[in-house]
């Protein structure tokens, strides 16, 4: 046979065949007289067999490896490989269109782009439960809600040596808490109206009492701030953070700071 005949008994392309050829996979006859190759029913037989492993999901070098094993146990074992692997990549792919279903809802449900990025599923749990809580108020949501989630998102993608793992208990104690969803709202509200109010604002105090009970115990117990806290600084995160909110607001957040940091009592 002709590499041309070979390619159409096989099913694949004489460019294929040439690179097996180069990478060692599959032997190169010698030439004939008339210059060309001249192909053996072995070689279809080899080359059909390098198909099927391509085909299985095999690199070129596990199936060099499979071919250059004769024991049916070296075959087996890199199957079992193989197999194991495909496992993962389909768990994968299931955990990923749970996700894309998850975006779907925020989407349908009306969330701004901004808030569509893919972020981890607790938060995705999370923000759903606050779009629900949304859809059901009389009045437009609190601008503080989606500052809070934009801050979470931020947060979340942060490196993991930035010591947010606290992150991942607060959305954990929240999602299982029926009413905290509720409470963070009432809290969103209150700082929605220090909108605009001096930093010495009477309401502060009491606004920063509701923050720190709207956070689960396990939560605040857990919470361990990035750049060694949301304390005051003249740089940073923490001086970013405070800017990007109005007087009161960021004096009723670092007052919710200060009572969190305090020893607990017995």
């Amino acid at each position: 046979m002709r590499i041309g005949e070979l390619a159409g008994l096989v099913g694949i392309s004489t460019r294929a065949i040439r690179h097996y050829h180069h990478v060692g996979l599959l032997p190169e006859p010698a030439r004939k007289a008339n210059g060309y190759r001249e192909y053996s029913l072995r070689d279809a037989v080899e080359l059909a067999r390098v198909r099927r492993l391509t085909e299985l999901g095999l690199s070129l070098d596990e199936v060099g490896d499979a071919l250059a094993r004769d024991a049916g146990r070296d075959l087996a074992e890199i199957l079992r490989e193989l197999d194991a692997d495909l496992a993962r990549q389909e768990a994968n792919l299931r955990q990923r269109r749970a996700r894309l279903a998850q975006l779907l809802r925020q989407a349908e449900a009306g969330a701004k782009p901004s808030e569509q990025a893919p972020v981890s599923p607790g938060l995705t749990e999370l923000f759903d439960r606050m779009a629900r809580i949304a859809a059901e108020q009389p009045g437009p949501e609190p601008a503080m809600a989606a500052k809070d989630r934009d801050l979470m998102a931020l947060l979340k993608t942060a490196s993991p040596a930035r010591g947010t793992g606290w992150l991942d208990v607060l959305t954990r104690t929240l999602n299982s808490d029926p009413g905290a969803a509720e409470r963070a709202y009432a809290v969103y509200a209150r700082l929605d109206e220090l909108a605009g109010c001096p930093a010495d604002d009477p309401r502060v105090e009491a606004t920063a009492q509701a923050i720190v009970a709207a956070i689960p115990e396990p939560a605040r117990q857990a919470i361990r701030f990035p750049d060694g806290g949301f304390a005051e600084t003249d740089q940073g995160f923490a001086a970013a953070f405070y800017a990007d909110f109005a007087p009161a607001q960021a004096a009723a957040i670092r007052r919710a700071v200060d009572l969190m940091s305090q020893p607990r009592r017995p």
